[in-house]
C-alpha cells in the first residue's frame, strides 16, 4: 500500500478584536487538524494558540489573525499576527530571557511561559515594509506537551 503524500498547507484566519474570536479560532484549528489526520496534535495546538490568541485579543484594541501551517509531514507551525509591534521578552532575535514566572496569586502572566514549556520552538517576526505588529509562532510535532 502506497502512503499518501499531502502537499503543504496553510490556513489564515482573520479575526475581529471581539472577546469570542480566540474561540473561533481554536475550533478551527480543530477542524483543520482533524481534515489533515492531525488530533492527536489537537490538546498541544489547541492550548499554544489559545495562549497566543489571548495575548494578541489582551495586547491590541485592533483585529489579529490565526494563521496554521504544516511545518513537517506530521507537524504544525501556529502563528498569531496582531498589530502591536512589541516583541514579548522570550521571544526576541536578541536572546532577551523571558519575565520571571509570576507570583502564584497572578491572574495572569503565564500564557507565554505555557507555549515555550509546550512547544518544540517558537519565536517571531517584526512585521515591516507596510505591515505593522509582530507574528509569534510555536511549532508542535507529535510527541509534543512535555
Amino acid at each position: 500500500m502506497n502512503a499518501t503524500v499531502s502537499p503543504p498547507w496553510t490556513y489564515t484566519l482573520q479575526l475581529p478584536h471581539d472577546p469570542r474570536a480566540p474561540g473561533i479560532a481554536r475550533a478551527t484549528l480543530r477542524a483543520v487538524l482533524e481534515t489533515y489526520g492531525l488530533g492527536e496534535l489537537t490538546p498541544t495546538a489547541e492550548l499554544l494558540a489559545g495562549e497566543l490568541l489571548n495575548n494578541a485579543h489582551c495586547h491590541t484594541d485592533g483585529p489579529y489573525a490565526l494563521r496554521l501551517r504544516s511545518s513537517s509531514p506530521e507537524g504544525i507551525r501556529v502563528a498569531v499576527w496582531d498589530s502591536n509591534p512589541r516583541i514579548p521578552p522570550g521571544f526576541g532575535e536578541d536572546g532577551r530571557a523571558l519575565d520571571r514566572q509570576p507570583p502564584e496569586t497572578a491572574e495572569g502572566g503565564r500564557g507565554l511561559h505555557i507555549v515555550r514549556a509546550c512547544a518544540n520552538s517558537w519565536g517571531s517576526y517584526p512585521m515591516g515594509t507596510g505591515h505593522t505588529g509582530k507574528l509569534l509562532w510555536a511549532e508542535v510535532t507529535p510527541g509534543s506537551g512535555r
